[in-house]
């Protein structure tokens, strides 16, 4: 089984009949969905879930679970979502799927929030693993290099939509996405990144989880409790 399996099935353990779940994007979220279809087929659960992308909504369809929209105003008991990169402190890189946004929304709505990530994406330092997306307005992109160059990046690349889109990438919010190049972590990075007007949020979670759950490809799960 390989770990991005091997977690999934590692969080679907934690659903319970009649619970409302928040549900993040990425493959190894898809694969997290595939095994809490499993045990929801299996057991006859009653699952609710809010999910962060398009993709995510539909796959959580296509699984037999109820979807909400993801503008349910009320605090959701757990939630989980992959990364992009982490650190045994809780911090984490995210969005390189686009639905940064949402993501961020969902970490805040979650009393407890859950990364499930394979052994790859764990790193002393984020930023040396990972390109830190930014969703800025398309009438601030010039604002926004700006600010970005002068609090540090090294790196910015708009994000296009090749192959199949002439032209850069579009949020599922008609905003744009500046992929941010830093050479180092330093804490208070994102309340950098958020105070350049015209930034609406970064991918750059720090301290958000409350539970990493890192499996390996030997098939061995770690949890680490922040």
């Amino acid at each position: 089984m390989d770990a991005k399996a091997l977690v999934g099935q590692e969080i679907a353990k934690k659903v319970t009949s009649h619970s409302i779940i928040g549900v993040g994007t990425g493959s190894t979220v898809d694969a997290a969905i595939r095994a809490i279809a499993e045990r929801v087929k299996t057991e006859q659960l009653v699952v609710q879930v809010v999910p962060t992308s398009y993709q995510s909504a539909w796959a959580c369809t296509e699984a037999g679970l109820t979807v909400l929209s993801p503008t349910y105003a009320h605090d959701i008991a757990w939630g989980f979502d992959g990364a992009d990169a982490v650190d045994k402190k809780g911090n984490a890189i995210k969005g390189k799927g686009g639905a940064l946004l949402e993501e961020k929304i969902l970490s805040h709505k979650c009393k407890e929030y859950l990364l499930i990530v394979d052994d790859s994406k764990v790193t002393e330092d984020i930023c040396t693993k990972s390109y830190i997306p930014v969703e800025v307005l398309p009438s601030a992109y010039g604002l926004a290099l700006r600010g970005l160059r002068s609090i540090g990046a090294t790196e910015l690349t708009l994000r296009d939509g090749k192959p199949g889109k002439h032209g850069p990438v579009i949020t599922e919010r008609g905003n744009l996405i500046i992929d941010a190049t830093f050479p180092t972590f330093q804490p208070g990075l994102e309340l950098q990144i958020k105070s350049i007007p015209g930034v609406i949020d970064s991918g750059l979670f720090e301290q958000c989880a409350d539970v990493i759950l890192v499996a390996s490809s030997s098939g061995g799960i770690v949890r680490w409790d922040i």
